[in-house]
């Protein structure tokens, strides 16, 4: 919890990529029972790339989700490549439902344990979530084992849902018949116009999100407006462009789930 603390401390006004947004609508559907679980994929990441610039999972992003999975009756668990504590940044203490799960030790003690895919069975998940930030941009995507969960959930009539950055974890998720989860398929992450190609955090990105997708043939989707809540949905792949859709992508899942 100490640790996690000090993240916080330190990083209190990391902005770089994702802008904030804190409005939380939340679904009236059917409460799901206790044992039915979501599966939040973070980054260990501390820094972009080799770079000294720091960097972090994005607290909105995270709790805005987390709060609707909790509402609708959810459990949610977390796993990172390497497991134990992640960075978290981008948090603003004037917002009330980050300052909730700031003081909120159960909650906080969660991301500083994180689970590591080795302690995770697929089929205990309905669902799962990439959260987005900098550092989601790093160690995710290419962890083998991640997408072996991944792709077993999905398999098995499992959602995958991803916010902002997070978006990167699934462009090399591959079916069972060897085609690329997202092709073919309506796509949304944060797009290249909102990106500052030109900065140091940038040049250190592996790749592109949305030219990825595109290369893997998905149809990518963004809206040109931006922080204006834009998701898309496509079967059981639900992505977010920014922390605005955070809540709407956890709704949609839900809504999703209820009618499998």
């Amino acid at each position: 919890m100490k640790n996690i603390m000090y993240c916080i401390l330190a990083i209190l006004f990391l902005f770089v990529g994702c802008k904030q947004n804190v409005e939380i609508p939340l679904d009236k559907s059917v409460i799901a029972p206790q044992t039915e679980r979501i599966l939040f994929i973070v980054s260990n990441a501390h820094f972009y790339g080799d770079s000294d610039i720091g960097a972090a999972n994005h607290f909105s992003e995270i709790v805005q989700a987390y709060e609707v999975f909790k509402r609708g009756g959810y459990t949610i668990d977390f796993v990172s490549p390497d497991g134990g504590a992640i960075p978290i940044g981008y948090i603003s203490t004037s917002d009330s439902l980050q300052k909730k799960y700031i003081y909120d030790n159960t909650f906080m003690d969660a991301l500083e344990t994180t689970k590591k895919p080795s302690e995770i069975k697929a089929s205990d998940y309905k669902a799962v979530y990439y959260g987005g930030g900098g550092a989601a941009m790093f160690g995710v995507a290419e962890n083998e084992a991640i997408q072996n969960i991944v792709i077993a959930l999905y398999e098995d009539g499992g959602i995958v849902s991803t916010i902002c950055h997070g978006t990167a974890g699934i462009v090399n998720l591959k079916t069972k018949d060897g085609a690329y989860l997202v092709a073919g398929k309506k796509v949304n992450g944060f797009p290249d116009a909102f990106e500052n190609m030109e900065a140091a955090y940038y040049k250190t990105f592996p790749f592109s999100i949305e030219q990825k997708i595109i290369e893997r043939g998905g149809d990518f989707k963004f809206s040109e407006e931006g922080w204006d809540g834009f998701y898309q949905v496509d079967g059981r792949l639900i992505t977010g462009q920014d922390p605005s859709a955070a809540s709407m992508v956890a709704e949609k899942v839900i809504e999703t789930l209820k009618q499998s």
